[in-house]
């Protein structure tokens, strides 16, 4: 390419991607991915993707106050120079300038003949969605005057008009002009709204609306288009904290939220929660798995979503092949692990899932309420604002925390001012993101802790190495008390909690564990095929005191009337050595439902089957067990159950590099693409293929050409149509027909060729 052409401006933005170097077009498609997707034939129609109103959306969504707010001052100007734009931004003109570059790198705006310009369809995009930045001022008018005729236009009106005009600034510039005359004189005018109009300070239209011109509200503001500072960041409400608290308090919130998900999935994979018929989670088996680990259901229902976010939770099914919640396979590999490796695992799990868990309890805009595990409880906005979170929490100094109270509202004010689009949803992502991190222990006391920085930075194994130190070490005893309760010091040992688990109830949890020895818990164990004899050998090896007396009578107890009694099949059968028991069972006036009769003196009969016989007899106070064919005794606990892990996701690092591979390869085929498009005749310039068109016509709306179109009409006549191409949006082209000298709609589908004029 030659020095005059480098200098020639673009005619359109399709050939100033061309002019791109290609670093800068892989810079493009890095921060705008959906360009890439499929991949654009060449640089035609990649930038008639890019001025597509769902990618132009996309775009404006990734902007903070200020570059939305530099974006609509090129709105409002139209097109001009990089100067009279910094002039317009109530902001720091450094800070405008860098903002405007990365406008022009994401193509949001570009450098057409007359002057920076935005791309067509975003000033529609910026008046459609709620965001801080957006001035509200129109367009200036194509024969808009000087500022210095505004400015005297402005000072010559009375006070009172000089209010109404600053009252139609405020509250969106468009009022109605009620019974006052439009065509007048400033000398024949007798109203406010009258003299307005005289000196076009308002213009009328035909549907009986009143604008205020985009250069009329610039005068108004002072010649800039926010009356406030658009690069002010709110900054963080802070108080001082120790570091070694924080990473004590984030160290002990992370071995609390490990050890529950732990618990959770031992306890599924015996008695496993049905899965809704709809998908999720039930609200009462939510609320069973509460009160069982001592905690709110908001905070339930984050575990077990960020269980299956990590892979150790999935759908299965149980024996009777009823769909259940069950732990993968790969949950007895992740408990083998060290503590600070499981808490890693689930940590980066939370950070890149798309799971909306503070939503969960919460009903929708039809009145249904979320539950846990739901199928559509995700949002893609929800990773970013966790990652957004942590990243504005990073940026403060080792023993600065946010403060109690005011520390978080501030956190979300930069968050949404750095994202201002959809306010309302991101502020309750980010404080939600606040909160979790708090229960997942990536920050303690308000803080980021050290492993947090290092799992936000990608690097788990750092994490782990982070979070090790100080995590409370596993004891492997407990202290026995005579009111029949054992007190673990500190976290128990994997093998020792869960056999503790079995022989005795959970009564509180803390910083000490209490436990409770019950006949239930003891008949449990029993359940599972210990002996008397090897609860009392595990309760004196893992007690630092002596066994209190009660205890040892307890399990005694139990055990004279363990298997007292034998179910069997009659429907069932009850045998007992003992005439006595059978008797006080036959008689009990609770059992009169069991269908109980005695066909010898130590053996009854009953016509309840043995899965209901066996708990409805527990409840009655007796303590059965299954006696098999050939008579002996079955007791075993019962099977584990496990679901196949779900599909492996892709990491973070992975899918990095898949990316990068497929923005490098569109690049390529985009330059091949404008090779062959070089290589063919330049005249005369048609286009007939519907995507060919497509680009063609969003060509014509940027450079403002005339083009000749190929059309079919309703009765299948075809002919050419001589238009001024306006905005090409939801398959339909708004165009200026030269033939009726009106704005009409074309279907896309019906235009045969594009051919541009002159």
């Amino acid at each position: 390419m030659s020095r005059t052409q480098q200098a020639t401006p673009p005619r359109t933005l399709a050939d100033q991607l061309r002019r791109w170097p290609d670093e800068r077009l892989l810079g493009l498609l890095r921060s705008r991915p959906d360009l890439a997707t499929p991949a654009p034939h060449d640089s035609a129609q990649l930038a008639s993707r890019a001025a597509t109103r769902s990618s132009i959306q996309r775009a404006l969504d990734g902007l903070d106050r200020l570059e939305l707010s530099v974006l609509d001052a090129l709105v409002v100007a139209g097109q001009t120079s990089r100067d009279e734009i910094v002039s317009l931004v109530h902001a720091d003109a450094g800070r405008t300038r860098r903002a405007l570059d990365r406008l022009l790198d994401l193509a949001l705006a570009w450098e057409a003949p007359g002057g920076l310009r935005a791309l067509s369809g975003v000033a529609e995009c910026l008046r459609g969605g709620v965001a801080s930045g957006v001035s509200g001022l129109r367009p200036a008018s194509t024969d808009r005057p000087d500022d210095e005729t505004v400015r005297a236009r402005l000072e010559s009106v009375s006070p009172a008009a000089r209010a109404l005009l600053e009252h139609l600034d405020a509250h969106g510039g468009e009022g109605t002009t009620g019974s006052a005359r439009r065509t007048v004189t400033p000398a024949e005018a007798t109203t406010p709204v009258e003299e307005l109009i005289a000196h076009r300070l308002l213009l009328p239209r035909e549907s009986g609306t009143l604008l205020l011109p985009g250069e009329v509200g610039l005068a108004l503001r002072g010649g800039r288009t926010t009356r406030e500072p658009q690069d002010v960041v709110p900054e963080l409400a802070t108080t001082s904290r120790p570091v070694e608290l924080v990473e004590r308090t984030a160290a002990g919130a992370a071995f609390e939220f490990v050890r529950r998900v732990e618990l959770v999935l031992d306890h599924w994979g015996l008695a496993p929660p049905a899965v809704l018929r709809g998908g999720g989670l039930g609200v009462r088996d939510l609320r069973l798995l509460a009160r069982e680990l001592h905690v709110d259901e908001p905070a339930a229902g984050l575990i077990v979503e960020v269980a299956s976010a990590a892979g150790l939770l999935a759908e299965g099914v149980d024996a009777e092949g009823d769909a259940c919640w069950l732990p993968t396979d790969t949950f007895d590999v992740w408990a083998g692990q060290a503590t600070a490796e499981r808490w890693a695992s689930v940590a980066r799990a939370w950070l890149d899932s798309t799971r909306l868990t503070s939503l969960i309890g919460t009903r929708d805009a039809q009145g249904r309420a979320w539950n846990a595990l739901a199928p559509d409880l995700s949002g893609v906005l929800a990773p970013e604002a966790r990652r957004m979170a942590l990243e504005a929490l990073a940026t403060l100094s080792p023993g600065e925390a946010l403060a109690t109270g005011t520390g978080t509202p501030s956190l979300v004010a930069r968050v949404v001012w750095q994202r201002p689009r959809r306010p309302g949803f991101r502020a309750d992502l980010v404080a939600a993101a606040v909160d979790e991190a708090a229960a997942l222990g990536l920050t303690g006391a308000g803080a980021l802790s050290e492993a947090g920085r290092a799992l936000l930075a990608g690097d788990v194994g750092a994490a782990a190495a982070a979070i090790g130190p100080h995590l409370p070490s596993p004891v492997d005893h407990v202290l026995l008390q005579a009111d029949l309760t054992a007190v673990a010091p500190g976290p128990l040992e994997t093998e020792v909690a869960r056999s503790l688990h079995l022989v005795a109830d959970v009564e509180s949890r803390g910083g000490a564990t209490v436990y409770r020895f019950t006949p239930g818990s003891v008949r449990r164990a029993f359940d599972a095929g210990w002996s008397a004899a090897e609860v009392h050998e595990f309760v004196t090896s893992v007690s630092r005191t002596p066994v209190p007396q009660p205890l040892s009578y307890l399990v005694d107890d139990v055990s004279r009337t363990f298997g007292t009694v034998r179910v069997g099949h009659a429907e069932a059968f009850l045998r007992a050595d003992d005439e006595a028991a059978l008797t006080e069972l036959l008689h009990h006036p609770k059992a009169a439902s069991l269908g109980l009769r005695r066909i010898a003196p130590t053996v009854l009969v009953s016509t309840t089957p043995v899965d209901l016989l066996l708990p409805r007899l527990r409840e009655l106070g007796a303590a059965p067990v299954v006696e098999a064919a050939d008579g002996t005794v079955r007791v075993a606990r019962r099977d584990l159950l496990r679901a196949r892990r779900p599909r492996e996701r892709r990491t973070p690092a992975a899918a990095a590099a898949r990316e990068e591979a497929t923005v490098t390869s569109v690049v390529s085929a985009v330059r091949a693409g404008d090779r062959v498009a070089d290589s063919r005749p330049q005249a005369p310039a048609t286009t007939t293929t519907p995507s060919g068109a497509l680009a063609a016509l969003r060509e014509a709306v940027e450079a403002g050409d005339t083009v000749v179109i190929g059309y079919v009409d309703n009765q299948g006549s075809s002919g050419d149509r001589v238009v001024d191409p306006i905005r090409v949006e939801g398959g339909q082209l708004t165009a200026h027909d030269h033939r009726s000298d009106d704005t009409r709609t074309f279907a896309v589908h019906r235009i045969t060729s594009v051919r541009t004029v002159g």
